[in-house]
């Protein structure tokens, strides 16, 4: 039986570390030097699939670091629905990239499919994005401006209390129906970004937790279920304060639902101290 060519079409997801001294190695053009060439070649094959698929939006699940929320106001999920997306300087050094166009009709059906499910969420009609939205995109795209509409999804991994990797999970089903439902003849990728493992202070400054960060990239393709049995203490305790970005990755995993197919993964250790991975996996 034929896709319905009225309704959107989930393709796959991309998931993907975003630490800023990425954008740095991208700016000062490293991707070759011995440090960065094992991470910037884990994107080869990314950048061909995405080629093959063509989506035409991109729903970009990610945390905010203080350009739109800080800790006197942080909302646990927040959807933009601006025209456009303008990327500001956060003062880590890195050059900013041109404004990104919105895909605002998606918005408002996922804004008008999550409310409808009981979530609570900020929608935003002007956002800033930062380095979680725009070093995925150089990533994927990096001869030129991204060849998409987006739709940018932050969730709360920096103020406790955290939603939990179960809410994260069903938030990112949500998503997903609400784009199946939405009538337009659009094919439709999910970018999640964050991870893995690293924590950036304290005792534990440098911490990465490479079979964690295996059990995490393994539950994802087909038991992402399994990772709801942590609470957000036990996912710093195993991933680091900062690697409870899984839960963006999660929130991306719900949003494919069903069944899926890993295509590909790199993972690599360390960037930036971080344990850096890229996973891509097709709807089934």
């Amino acid at each position: 039986m034929q896709a319905d060519p009225r309704v959107a079409k989930l393709i796959g997801g991309i998931s993907s570390s975003h630490v800023p001294a990425i954008g740095g190695a991208i700016a000062g053009k490293r991707q070759g030097d011995p440090y960065w060439k094992p991470f910037f070649d884990g994107f080869v094959a990314v950048r061909a699939w995405l080629e093959q698929q063509r989506p035409d939006a991109a729903i970009v699940v990610y945390n905010d670091h203080g350009l739109n929320f800080f800790l006197d106001k942080m909302p646990t999920f927040a959807v933009g629905a601006a025209p456009w997306y303008v990327s500001a300087d956060e003062g880590w050094g890195i050059p900013t990239i041109p404004p990104v166009p919105g895909d605002q009709l998606l918005s408002w059906a996922i804004i008008d499919g999550v409310v409808e499910d009981e979530f609570d969420i900020v929608t935003c009609q002007e956002m800033l994005i930062d380095h979680a939205v725009s070093v995925p995109l150089q990533l994927l795209w990096p001869d030129g401006p991204p060849p998409v509409r987006i739709v940018p999804i932050s969730v709360n991994t920096v103020q406790h209390p955290l939603p939990s990797a179960a809410r994260c999970l069903k938030f990112g089903q949500s998503i997903g129906r609400a784009v199946r439902e939405y009538a337009a003849d659009l094919r439709v990728v999910v970018i999640s970004t964050g991870g893995l493992s690293h924590q950036l202070e304290g005792e534990r400054a440098g911490f990465i937790n490479p079979e964690f960060d295996a059990l995490c990239l393994n539950a994802l393709v087909n038991e992402p279920a399994k990772l709801t049995a942590y609470s957000s203490r036990e996912l710093v305790a195993l991933a680091g304060s900062q690697g409870v970005e899984i839960l963006n990755w999660i929130v991306g995993r719900g949003i494919l639902g069903g069944a899926a197919r890993e295509v590909l993964r790199n993972y690599h250790v360390p960037i930036s101290n971080t344990a850096s991975a890229v996973q891509v996996l097709e709807a089934a």
